[in-house]
């Protein structure tokens, strides 16, 4: 079973940057589109961004476009999330998951649903 850890959170200031990786184990994450989501304190659960599982095509949500980049490593089994120009409206707990549904290795949607693997998150606090 496919088993996925976030790491790289942290206590950034308003303008930084941090990378968050999304490390698989267990099989390989080459047949899965990996999302990213987060979830601050008493808010939703929120769609970040995604990257195809063949790691060439990427799709980000409104909070992200412009800020943040995700890409994948193939020969490290490796999803990263570059953000940048933190705000602390971005402070929240970043999960990654794996897309269960799409079965397309050159797209990936970025949505809540069908996701699934979940990782157990990493905390990112911006803040000064």
């Amino acid at each position: 079973q496919l088993q996925l850890e976030e790491s790289g959170g942290g206590l950034v200031q308003p303008g930084g940057s941090l990378r968050l990786s999304c490390a698989a184990s267990g099989v390989t994450s080459d047949n899965y589109a990996i999302g990213w989501f987060r979830q601050a304190p008493g808010k939703a659960r929120e769609a970040v961004a995604c990257v195809s599982s063949n790691g060439r095509s990427s799709s980000y949500g409104d909070s992200a476009l412009g800020r943040f980049t995700t890409s994948k490593d193939t020969a490290k089994n490796t999803v990263f999330l570059q953000m940048n120009s933190l705000k602390p409206g971005d402070t929240a707990v970043y999960y990654c998951a794996a897309d269960r549904i799409n079965t397309r290795s050159d797209i990936c949607v970025v949505r809540l649903w069908g996701y699934d693997y979940w990782g157990e998150g990493t905390q990112v606090t911006v803040s000064s």
